[in-house]
């Protein structure tokens, strides 16, 4: 197992990076005065651990298409799932301190006239039971669709547009104030977690470790996914599934593992994303978002683990700058950083520094075989 994951010295040097990261920057915004040069002020720490969910998010896009071969461009139904569990946990954990006060209900049921508790809400008050939700409802929503999906060979474009769909249809269905879930306003106006109030610097800092632990054992079981027996199948099927199925597997099986695990890890994603913001919305189902991610983890670099993370974080400090700097712009330079990087690095940042390493390793070697001939 260990030496499966220091294979990768990469996978190994991103989640050095990410573990010293979040470490100092939870220590600085904690323990350094608000006026000197070293301290992180809190929107960072949210900011920090936003890009952290996002790069779980991207990490599980990597996994079913960077070694499974499915594009999937509904990736943000499973993180919105997740983070919807979350929220309905945090709105049940408001109680009575609610604007109108009522024991059971969320201040959005007591508006809308709601009379009793709908029965997919009940269990959600507790801790356990919730983040068990976050993990179960997007896992099973992959299983469904995947062995409907794989079970009829559905693959390719096709593929793609059909989990484009699904999270068009699941946006449109969550806008509905009929469906229980807040409607076009959503989920907002969470407390606290664990007892613990969410908008103090302690526990935002504890959010951004639990996204930084979450990340890096989302890295450690990709890696040992891809580097095990499974993961040499599930890249044959992404490059010949017919030959796979001939020497006598079943690709839909391996790719319905990988669709499984992969919609768990966005679910999880979701669901730490979800107090760190403060509020979960259906604008987070909208296709465009699924969309972007993948364009993430093509931009860090297609199969590779680390270059989801990296492209992740790249394109989404890009997307704070220009928001907050040059919003009108915004599209235009994800479109155009996206068109650079498929003329000119179509394996994306990592894949590109990979090859440059390797191709700078060969000339060295040649170098040194020329310079022993002539001695």
């Amino acid at each position: 197992m260990l030496r499966a994951l220091l294979g990768d010295r990469l996978v190994v040097a991103i989640a050095a990076i990410v573990a010293v990261a979040a470490l100092v920057i939870g220590l600085c915004n904690l323990f350094a005065a608000p006026g000197s040069a070293l301290h992180v002020p809190t929107y960072a720490v949210s900011l920090a651990g936003k890009y952290l969910c996002y790069a779980i998010l991207a990490l599980g896009i990597d996994l079913v298409w960077g070694y499974g071969g499915i594009l999937s461009l509904g990736h943000g139904v499973f993180f919105g799932l997740g983070g919807y569990a979350m929220g309905m946990h945090l709105m049940r954990m408001i109680g009575p301190r609610g604007v109108y006060g009522h024991p059971v209900l969320p201040d959005f049921m007591v508006f809308l006239n709601w009379t009793a508790l709908p029965w997919y809400w009940h269990g959600f008050d507790n801790f356990a039971f919730a983040m068990l939700m976050v993990m179960l409802v997007p896992g099973l929503l992959a299983f469904v669709f995947g062995w409907l999906a794989f079970r009829a060979r559905v693959t390719g474009v096709y593929l793609s547009i059909i989990t484009q769909a699904l999270t068009f249809a699941m946006m449109l269905a969550f806008f509905r104030n009929d469906m229980g879930f807040g409607g076009n306003n959503g989920l907002t106006d969470f407390r606290d977690l664990l007892g613990f109030n969410l908008r103090s610097d302690g526990m935002r800092v504890a959010l951004l470790w639990a996204s930084a632990i979450a990340l890096l054992l989302s890295l450690l079981l990709c890696r040992l996914m891809v580097a095990s027996r499974f993961g040499k199948v599930l890249i044959a099927v992404r490059d010949a599934e017919a030959r796979v199925r001939f020497l006598g597997y079943r690709p839909e099986s391996y790719k319905l593992v990988a669709l499984v695990v992969s919609a768990v890890m966005a679910g999880v994603g979701g669901a730490l994303y979800v107090p760190q913001v403060g509020i979960i919305n259906p604008s987070e189902f909208a296709p465009t978002n699924s969309i972007e991610a993948v364009i993430w983890v093509a931009v860090g670099g297609r199969g590779t683990l680390a270059g989801a993370v990296v492209g992740a974080v790249v394109v989404n400090l890009l997307k704070t700058y220009f928001t907050a700097n040059l919003p009108e712009l915004w599209l235009f330079a994800l479109g155009g950083l996206f068109i650079l990087v498929t003329l000119l690095m179509p394996s994306g940042i990592v894949g590109s520094l990979e090859a440059l390493a390797a191709r700078r390793r060969v000339q060295g070697g040649g170098a040194a075989i020329a310079g022993e001939q002539k001695a």
